[in-house]
């Protein structure tokens, strides 16, 4: 089977990995220059632990299974990480009680061993740390997204399977057996595939309403936010993730490692700010 991935993301290299070791011929139309320059570069690469998720979504489902098949991979391909460990911590006696719900749910999710200890406890952690409690996940981690881009395009390529930069799908329309895809240009050029998936980060609503009988409910609403990362200048004071208790909306401003080593740098964030307005992406790196 022919298939096309839009989207040369960590989803879209990932599922054009998959289906090129199925067996299929795989083409990835990415419409940067670049792979990854959007959502998968652009974020604390954390490899989470699965904390935080309802009980029987999804996201409760996959995340702890695909974080063991991420180590699983990282060591198999060489990627940089670390499983450095998260505290979670409760800066206050009033945030002691969303501290034990986190607790609580990550072990309904299967989560290993997490445990909320005392503020000594965490102290003889991470020395630096100021809080009354804290939650320690020994299974959080952090990753090198590019390389890590670079270890599932290369699986993608040994199987047969390509990237096509500068490839931006205008449009998809059904035909019998298949999907016919609108290349840009001055004239558009149509490819016919077996199959297509749709992995374009922020562009995926754009592409899902430019497909031809498409229902226009099924689109999920694009709801954008801009997040700010700060360096650290210095040596990190700490060793492991430090995240506050969940606040609404998201998981709070952060402090985030480096995963290549422990002398690395850190970063703090992110904000979150909704806005109206489409993001320019330029360059690469957290944004």
């Amino acid at each position: 089977m022919q298939v096309l991935v839009v989207g040369a993301g960590v989803v879209g290299l990932a599922v054009a990995r998959a289906a090129a070791l199925a067996g299929h011929d795989v083409v990835v139309a990415e419409a940067a220059s670049v792979m990854g320059s959007g959502i998968s570069s652009r974020n604390s690469e954390v490899i989470h632990a699965g904390l935080y998720y309802p009980t029987s979504s999804r996201r409760a489902y996959h995340c702890p299974r695909g974080r063991r098949m991420l180590y699983d991979f990282c060591a198999s391909h060489g990627v940089p990480h670390r499983k450095c460990g998260k505290l979670v911590v409760a800066t206050n006696a009033g945030e002691i009680g969303r501290l034990e719900a986190v607790h609580k749910q990550a072990q309904v999710n299967g989560v290993e061993g997490v445990e909320i200890i005392d503020a000594a406890a965490a102290k003889r952690l991470e020395p630096a740390l100021a809080c009354v409690a804290a939650m320690h996940s020994p299974q959080t981690g952090v990753i090198d997204s590019h390389r890590f881009m670079l270890a599932l395009r290369g699986d993608l390529e040994d199987r047969g399977g390509m990237v096509a930069f500068a490839s931006l799908i205008e449009r998809l329309k059904p035909r019998v057996g298949g999907w016919d895809a609108a290349l840009a240009g001055s004239e558009p050029q149509w490819l016919s595939f077996d199959a297509v998936v749709n992995c374009a980060g922020l562009g995926a609503q754009r592409l899902a309403r430019a497909t031809e009988g498409y229902p226009a409910e099924r689109v999920p609403r694009l709801v954008l936010a801009k997040g700010n990362y700060f360096a650290f200048a210095g040596r990190p004071v700490f060793s492991r993730l430090i995240y506050p208790v969940p606040v609404p909306g998201g998981l709070g401003v952060h402090v985030t490692l480096d995963s290549l080593s422990t002398s690395a740098s850190a970063t703090i964030g992110r904000d979150c700010r909704t806005t109206r307005s489409r993001p320019t992406i330029a360059g690469s790196g957290p944004s």
